[in-house]
């Protein structure tokens, strides 16, 4: 069951003024109403800065630099079987270990980044199978984000290629259910791969959602 209370509220403040400010922002004539989104983007990154630590350029540049209609960000995460054990990289950047994948690529459908993402990070050839699951971020135990983030789970079958580390990762290997490694749970949940384990008994498991 997912638990829409995770996000902490300073974090969904933030975001929310954000989202106001670049709507208003693009879509605003009046000179003295650009002026007062300005400040509300800037209200937005200073909560972010009071409780991340972080300095107020980096913030922006991260958070507060897109323009257009403020929409969630989408990350695509394959799953991958093989003997019952499930295909997981260890990423070079925190050093937990994720289902290959990240974010989605203007010009690709869901599947295709699935596929692109299993290639690059592991070494293997896939194929998209089966809608897993689409979830929101903040309803699962996640670090706080500054963004909103929907994250698809896509099950790919291997039809080829072997195990190869890429750019991103260190190291490329099957897990069994019992005997997951540490994760970065920046990029997939213990629940969220027990989810995909359901998947892999019972391939009647309705997609997952929220």
């Amino acid at each position: 069951m997912v638990n829409s209370e995770l996000e902490p509220k300073w974090l969904e403040w933030a975001k929310q003024l954000q989202a106001i400010s670049q709507a208003g922002l693009t879509y605003s004539k009046d000179v003295y109403d650009l002026e007062r989104f300005e400040l509300i983007r800037d209200m937005s990154v200073e909560i972010l800065a009071e409780y991340t630590k972080m300095d107020n350029k980096t913030i922006k540049e991260l958070f507060a630099n897109e323009t257009g209609y403020a929409t969630p960000k989408v990350d695509v995460r394959a799953v991958v079987f093989r003997e019952n054990k499930i295909l997981m990289v260890k990423e070079n950047s925190d050093g937990g270990w994720s289902l290959p994948g990240g974010w989605g690529d203007i010009g690709f459908t869901p599947s295709e980044v699935a596929v692109k993402e299993v290639k690059e990070e592991s070494g293997f050839d896939v194929k998209a199978t089966k809608l897993v699951a689409v979830l929101d971020k903040k309803c699962h135990p996640h670090p706080p984000s500054p963004y909103h983030i929907y994250k698809i789970l896509i099950q790919c079958e291997i039809v080829g290629g072997k195990a190869s580390e890429g750019i991103e990762t260190d190291a490329v290997e099957f897990f069994a259910e019992n005997e997951l490694p540490p994760l970065s749970i920046d990029r997939n949940t213990e629940s969220q791969i027990h989810l995909a384990f359901k998947h892999l008994h019972n391939p009647q498991e309705p997609v997952a959602f929220d």
